[in-house]
């Protein structure tokens, strides 16, 4: 990804703060030569110095087949983004985007059935744990559950490279960037409010 001086976020923090919050990304591999996507909600853990990406996808999805024979595969994380206008600023310009992306790099190996297994219950804890009946794996029945897992194929990926970048308007001078702020907020729309507080907080 190429990234200009300055939206470059190196942080580690940061990233994987990032990278909770928008969890849902992108995979890619490629089978000779042609890339191939799936959009998953990914995990993410620690093991001391080592981040890894964890997922799942359908036995179906022949993607998972790639795995052995790519070098590296990528996953992206994308946060909010919204179209910025020239007529903001108080000189002449063309008009931008405005967003927020991690790329994470690294080997994708299949997951073990008891890894996949804990993978799955710290994902339902993850999203379900708070909800008023929540399901988690506990509260589903070992038939149905047996039955699912024959259906996916879990990974994980051992990070090798991380490339981060905030474009939120940092080479703009105070005045476009303060309008900038609240041309976005009276857009009306849910990203650009995002985008709009993402830069109140830079």
């Amino acid at each position: 990804m190429y990234i200009p001086k300055y939206f470059k976020v190196t942080d580690a923090d940061e990233i994987r703060g990032f990278v909770h919050a928008n969890s849902f990304g992108t995979i890619v591999t490629t089978k000779k030569g042609k890339p191939i996507a799936t959009h998953l909600p990914f995990g993410f853990m620690e093991n001391g110095d080592d981040w890894y990406i964890t997922g799942h996808m359908a036995y179906g999805n022949p993607q998972w087949r790639t795995f052995e024979t790519c070098e590296d595969v990528l996953v992206m994380f994308q946060g909010p983004h919204a179209y910025i206008s020239s007529s903001w600023y108080a000189h002449e310009n063309v008009p931008t985007w405005n967003y927020e992306a991690v790329h994470m790099y690294g080997k994708a190996s299949n997951l073990p059935r008891e890894e996949l297994i804990e993978d799955l219950k710290m994902m339902l804890k993850k999203y379900e744990g708070h909800r008023e009946n929540p399901v988690l794996w506990d509260t589903l029945s070992p038939n149905l559950l047996e039955s699912e897992l024959k259906g996916i194929v879990g990974f994980k990926i051992k990070v090798e490279e991380i490339q981060a970048a905030y474009k939120l308007s940092q080479n703009r001078n105070e005045k476009d960037y303060n309008n900038i702020i609240d041309k976005l907020r009276s857009e009306g729309n849910t990203h650009s409010a995002q985008v709009a507080d993402r830069m109140e907080k830079k």
